[in-house]
């Protein structure tokens, strides 16, 4: 892995004539890990930094999140720039939209895993549950050190037979589990599909896509 300052003047030189189409994560990367979800809050100076770089005329900015759609627009709250919500499933921004198709099955298949970890984490403080409508998370950032070990043990549990008949995909992060619907879209595949509208709408120009996060669902669009 190379520093990205020490490669700096190469980078410079790299990004000449070409359309930058930068990828940005929100949570920990445009601003701290916060104890809940609500706390992520994007500082003026940050939101004044992402405004000046969505007016540069060969800069694409897009914001790439596991939160919600609605939600992770609502937090950055600039017009005019992609917003990617639900680790890909969800996209809109100008010009641009995608939303995945999720079959009904596997939306009541949703509804029935919430309700069961909401029943098997009834006992234990601090976890916290996040229904984003596409996906779901479980945050356990307020548990204490010495129940960590529980929370990992009873989701665990709790995922073993929608896993086996593979209803449900399951990542980690920074204290959150994410749930997926067991379909091969992730992050990755999100970006691409970006790059490949922006370049088509480009008329062939070269469009370099950058990437910046910090958690293990954004190892998606490396891979």
């Amino acid at each position: 892995m190379k520093y990205l300052f020490a490669e700096w003047d190469k980078l410079k030189k790299a990004l000449d004539d070409k359309i930058i189409l930068l990828n940005l994560d929100y949570d920990g990367t445009l601003t701290p890990i916060a104890v809940t979800p609500d706390k992520a809050v994007l500082s003026p100076e940050v939101k004044s930094v992402l405004g000046e770089l969505a007016r540069l005329q060969n800069c694409e900015l897009a914001i790439i999140s596991g939160r919600a759609l609605c939600d992770i627009r609502k937090m950055v709250g600039l017009k005019n720039i992609v917003y990617v919500g639900n680790h890909g499933f969800e996209i809109d921004g100008p010009r641009i939209h995608f939303e995945s198709l999720t079959p009904p099955d596997i939306k009541k298949t949703f509804a029935k895993f919430k309700d069961d970890l909401i029943k098997n984490f009834a006992k234990l403080e601090g976890v916290i549950i996040e229904d984003k409508g596409l996906t779901l998370s479980v945050h356990y950032r307020l548990v204490p050190e010495r129940m960590t070990d529980s929370v990992i043990r009873i989701f665990h549990k709790t995922c073993r037979p929608y896993l086996k008949k593979k209803r449900i995909k399951v990542g980690s992060g920074k204290k959150v589990f994410e749930i997926k619907p067991p379909i091969e879209w992730d992050k990755g595949k999100a970006v691409l599909w970006i790059l490949s509208q922006r370049k088509r709408a480009e008329g062939g120009k070269n469009v370099l896509p950058i990437y910046i996060g910090d958690d293990r669902t954004d190892e998606d669009v490396f891979l």
